[in-house]
């Protein structure tokens, strides 16, 4: 029995590293260019945007709760920079404040739509704002794209710093800050706590409302520089660019080991997750598998996340 429980424990703790280990393991044995130089490379590339933003929705299910703006969010922020500097002359590094101060704000409004109106989940503010904020991108674009950025935008998406590619460098950069925030400050343990158990967090003195509209905000931030590197790497900004990110960016999440209850998740799982869905998908790629049985796999995979997340609170 205690080799069982040692197993168990592995499994609870690990589970999502050797998941991807799995998966590195038959994507090259089924594909001869899953594991060159190129492909992880274009890996890398490929969810640079998902991985930001994944941090983002992490720290809001940290406090048991969830973001279905993301998408909407990162689409609005790089059309408002875009529209700015293309159409309106402003400085490239003013237009991209600009987009930044986009997501902080709508941040703001998802957060205070939450504490201070009290409605009953932030379900419904995010899902109000999701629509609000992707309804002002298709009324500012008319619907088309935005070309031409410059090549100060153009660099965050698709530049190098010496050797190693500018999304590579924002993530690292991101990944380490965050996991600082999360685990060295005051605020990232209160985070905890109030996704831990609210009542108690608020008992101890923790002003739980100010704490989650902080949240929301720095969740609307990443939203807006995902977006401003997803634009810097097309070179375009479109009103529909963050379809299906919300979802994405929850289910790398959960698969990392984050709980939908709150107060369990972490930012090197959080990578995990970001890693296990690019892989998949760029495998899958290589093995030409359709678009549409994409989608059904990676539902599979969500549903399986989820389960194993309740499955992991059962045993606590």
């Amino acid at each position: 029995m205690k080799g069982v429980d040692i197993f168990k424990n592995l499994l609870k703790r690990f589970g999502s590293v050797l998941g991807l280990i799995i998966l590195c393991i038959s994507f090259s044995i089924l594909s001869p260019y899953f594991l060159t130089a190129r492909n992880w490379s274009m890996i890398f590339q490929q969810v640079s945007v998902l991985a930001i933003i994944a941090l983002g929705e992490l720290i809001v299910i940290l406090t048991a709760g969830i973001d279905l703006s993301v998408g909407s969010l990162l689409a609005l922020s790089m059309v408002v920079m875009a529209k700015a500097e293309v159409e309106y002359g402003v400085n490239p590094f003013l237009a991209l404040l600009i987009g930044i101060l986009v997501g902080l704000g709508f941040g703001l409004s998802n957060g205070l739509l939450y504490t201070k109106l009290h409605l009953p989940h932030p379900f419904i503010s995010t899902l109000g704002m999701m629509m609000i904020a992707g309804g002002l991108a298709l009324v500012l674009t008319k619907g088309y794209p935005i070309p031409g950025l410059s090549p100060t935008v153009r660099f965050l998406g698709t530049g190098q710093l010496g050797p190693i590619p500018m999304p590579l460098v924002c993530i690292i950069v991101c990944y380490l800050a965050f996991h600082i925030f999360l685990t060295q400050t005051v605020l990232g343990r209160k985070i905890y706590a109030i996704g831990g158990n609210r009542e108690a967090a608020k008992l101890s003195g923790i002003n739980v409302s100010r704490v989650l509209i902080l949240v929301y905000c720095i969740a609307g931030f990443t939203f807006a520089l995902g977006g401003i590197i997803l634009a810097g790497r097309v070179n375009s900004a479109f009103p529909l660019a963050g379809k299906g990110y919300e979802l994405d960016a929850i289910a790398a999440v959960i698969i990392g080991g984050a709980s939908f209850f709150g107060g369990k998740g972490s930012v090197g799982g959080t990578l995990i997750g970001v890693l296990i869905i690019g892989v998949l998908r760029n495998g899958l790629n290589l093995l030409n598998v359709s678009p549409f049985a994409q989608m059904s796999i990676m539902g599979a995979v969500i549903i399986i996340a989820v389960y194993v997340d309740v499955l992991r609170r059962r045993a606590s």
